[in-house]
């Protein structure tokens, strides 16, 4: 009892956080929120650790693999992030067609002409602007966070291509990797306070300004999210040889973090940790999760097929599966690993590409927001599941070769 207790003490202490936090939401209602500041603390430590943790990370995985190695290792991130995106997407689509969640009749008009300040950039200029910037200072914000990656990726094979002399520059990011990783831990020692707060402060914001419809939505959504996660995220750890009861319980800080903070850049240490107690290497750990918080959302692609779906039931709209489909994905992939707020880009892409009004982007901002605890819980899983099934493909690869 007393080794269950010792290895399940930072979850039981989360999950009564969680609790604690809910019961005063339900309390003080809005008076919960001046506890706000408590939960953006906790939020702003670990959002301080996301940028050089990626970097580090990144750069060290790709430095200390051999060229043919990488290739394998991004040609399988690739493949599985694919997969899983467009199973994502097609579940949304299912589960949306399945049962219209909108029943009431909107007068909105859709004529209005949507202007946003983008919208000249071609696809190309766009693309550019997403992997690079202009100031090296500009990479060190969470709003490039893809470029981040790239220049990453770059650092790391130039450190691997100038062998020994790239022998100190290795060992200095093992160190900072090494430090960054004890900072997380003495940051998690706050976070049953700052996890209590910031849930106290959601669940009295949002406890009595959700409409009939809205509650419809995150309830259908939540359940579809367990269904999701529980199918297919077991189905996974199954295909990758790992016992499903295992990944289960590894994943509960996981889940708990993602549920409390509604931010998978700040699981990403978390996941880290867990893909690695369930037996995944250190290399695809690291670099598959580090490009997950970018490139691989699962709960946001379901998210955004359910903003486009309860815009189409809203305005009786038609549009055709392919439609959903593409702007589903490119919605997602504008999406940065930032807490709640950061899909408004996003939310903006679905507008514009779909021709509805701009008066539509508060419905959507709701939206987001009450489904952004289980969008994110899936998000996060989602990259702990990935990094399986690379290491699995990785494995399978070198017995090949």
């Amino acid at each position: 009892m007393k080794r269950f207790f010792k290895y399940y003490r930072s979850s039981f202490a989360l999950l009564l956080s969680m609790v604690i936090g809910l019961i005063i939401g339900l309390i003080f209602k809005e008076k919960a929120t001046a506890l706000s500041p408590l939960g953006t603390l906790f939020i702003n430590l670990l959002s301080t650790i996301i940028v050089p943790l990626i970097f580090t990370t990144i750069t060290l995985s790709i430095a200390k693999i051999k060229p043919q190695i990488v290739a394998k290792l991004l040609k399988n991130i690739v493949i599985v992030f694919v997969i899983m995106s467009l199973l994502s997407v097609l579940v949304g689509i299912i589960s949306t067609y399945a049962y219209r969640f909108v029943s009431t009749q909107n007068t909105i008009e859709t004529h209005h002409n949507v202007t946003t300040e983008n919208t000249d950039l071609n696809f190309l200029e766009r693309t550019v602007n997403m992997i690079s910037v202009n100031d090296f200072n500009s990479l060190l914000t969470k709003e490039n966070m893809i470029a981040l990656i790239v220049f990453s990726i770059i650092i790391g094979i130039a450190a691997y291509k100038s062998k020994e002399k790239a022998k100190p520059f290795i060992s200095f990011l093992e160190s900072c990797e090494e430090i960054l990783m004890r900072v997380i831990t003495i940051i998690m020692y706050y976070a049953p306070i700052g996890i209590c707060a910031f849930f106290a402060s959601m669940v009295g914001t949002l406890g009595g300004q959700i409409a009939a419809d809205y509650l419809k939505v995150f309830i259908y959504y939540a359940v579809i999210s367990i269904l999701f996660a529980a199918i297919v995220y077991s189905v996974i750890a199954k295909i990758s040889g790992k016992s499903v009861k295992e990944f289960w319980k590894e994943s509960i800080p996981i889940i708990l973090c993602s549920l409390s903070t509604c931010s998978s850049a700040s699981c990403l240490p978390i996941n880290i940790n867990t893909a690695e107690k369930l037996g995944v290497s250190d290399q695809v750990s690291k670099t598959t999760i580090s490009l997950g918080t970018s490139f691989h959302k699962d709960g946001s692609v379901i998210d955004s097929v359910f903003k486009i779906m309860f815009l189409v039931y809203l305005f009786n709209s038609n549009i055709n599966i392919i439609q959903v489909i593409i702007v589903a994905l490119a919605a997602t992939l504008l999406i940065t690993a930032v807490p709640v707020g950061g899909g408004t880009i996003s939310e903006m892409c679905i507008i514009t590409l779909l021709g509805f009004p701009v008066a539509a982007l508060p419905i959507l901002t709701i939206i987001a927001t009450i489904t952004d605890a289980p969008a994110t819980m899936l998000n996060a899983l989602g990259d702990t599941s990935a990094s399986l099934l690379v290491d699995k493909l990785m494995k399978k690869d070198t017995i090949s070769s």
